[in-house]
């Protein structure tokens, strides 16, 4: 095998699903910052992105201590995490949802949500809300959820629009 066969990424890296560790912690907050400082680029303004990103910090006790606040659930590739997911089971709420940026689109952050949606279908509830960024919003309007309007939340004297969605929950036979 040449160097340059031992350089590339394998083709077909296998994610799993789990809720997350506090070992996850210090992972998702890199998430969060490239999630927000790189993926939401062609969304959002250097000014903006660096509002929203200064808005959670970029330090694994933080990221912890959300795990106690909120289910967690976390994709990971080798052991480490590249997308998380955010839920409060009593409000039916997506609080967050981040996926690395170079891994968007494949998938992972729809599959972070039909894990969410399940569980929030055994809690009994019949639908969920999230406050989406622009870089959410279409994508959820694909799979189906409903706008309730844009809002505007200021972050470090920044505005940035988002979303206010929701969908109702339907359960599947598998």
């Amino acid at each position: 095998m040449s160097n340059s066969d031992e350089q590339q990424a394998p083709t077909s890296a296998r994610v799993m699903y789990r809720a997350a560790l506090a070992r996850d912690a210090a992972d998702q907050a890199e998430v969060f910052y490239h999630a927000v400082m790189q993926g939401a680029a062609t969304h959002y303004t250097l000014d903006e992105r660096r509002a929203w990103a200064q808005a959670l910090p970029r330090e694994g006790s933080a990221w912890a201590v959300r795990q106690a606040l909120y289910t967690t659930l976390i994709a990971t590739c080798d052991g480490r995490c590249v997308g998380f997911l955010e839920v409060d089971l009593d409000a039916g709420r997506i609080e967050t949802l981040y996926v690395w940026p170079s891994l968007a689109g494949r998938g992972i952050g729809t599959t972070l949500l039909v894990h969410a949606e399940r569980m929030l279908l055994e809690q009994g509830k019949g639908k969920v809300e999230i406050e989406a960024s622009s870089v959410l919003y279409e994508r959820l309007m694909r799979r189906g959820w409903e706008n309730h309007g844009e809002q505007w939340v200021e972050r470090s004297g920044e505005s940035l629009k988002r979303y206010r969605l929701s969908k109702a929950l339907n359960a599947v036979e598998t």
